[in-house]
């Protein structure tokens, strides 16, 4: 059982958006240091919630980072509507991450996205001058995946920031080959960690929180 403490939030955008946002708190005297991890769900369309990544932000918050997690526009209990291809939902991450600094003395932020809150935060990596790294779980690179978020890979390949790539060898909508592709032109420094006979919804799953958990501890470590 997690012993963090979980508070709940609003958070507004700058197009007046209100995300329904919680923060997860180790222990006042457990507090490792001054990063904040922001977590960023899975496509809203296809029922992405916050909720997906309470595992990860508990157990974060038990090994002593504070974590954030929230719906993005349209999903759980924030107001407006999903987009398709994840472009107005750059707005949300960015808003969070804002609050962060402006709420938390935040001045260090680690972004982590699920699925196709991965793109989604990479696109935002370099509109924050607060984020010090980037972690992506189950990236979709794959052609189909790219008919919808083709256009935000640019963003993070070309970002200097230090990145890792979490992805099981069974994704079916990225192939290990695909992702060793699109990492071949990544600027700065990139990491990729495979997970053997993984899908990328088994990934998803509460059953694999805890190795994400430890990958994300140890990708903080180096930063």
């Amino acid at each position: 059982m997690s012993n963090c403490t979980v508070e709940s939030c609003t958070v507004e955008t700058s197009d007046g958006v209100k995300l329904h946002t919680k923060l997860f708190k180790p222990k006042e005297e457990e507090i490792k240091d001054d990063l904040v991890v922001v977590l960023v769900h899975p496509f809203s369309i296809l029922g992405g919630c916050q909720a997906l990544l309470r595992g990860i932000a508990s157990g974060l918050a038990d090994k002593g980072y504070r974590a954030v997690t929230f719906d993005m526009r349209g999903a759980g209990r924030s107001t407006g509507r999903p987009s398709l291809t994840g472009f107005a939902e750059i707005k949300d991450v960015v808003a969070v991450c804002n609050w962060v600094r402006e709420n938390l003395s935040g001045d260090r932020i680690l972004l982590v996205g699920s699925s196709a809150g991965a793109p989604i935060a990479g696109s935002a990596v370099d509109q924050i001058e607060h984020v010090v790294g980037y972690v992506s779980l189950g990236y979709p690179f794959g052609m189909i995946a790219s008919i919808l978020f083709g256009r935000h890979h640019k963003a993070i390949l070309q970002s200097p920031k230090p990145k890792l790539f979490v992805m099981g060898t069974r994704d079916g909508f990225t192939s290990v080959r695909q992702l060793d592709n699109k990492l071949s032109s990544a600027k700065g420094r990139v990491e990729s960690h495979l997970i053997e006979g993984v899908s990328h919804f088994q990934m998803e799953g509460p059953a694999h929180d805890s190795q994400m958990v430890n990958r994300i501890l140890e990708f903080i470590q180096s930063l």
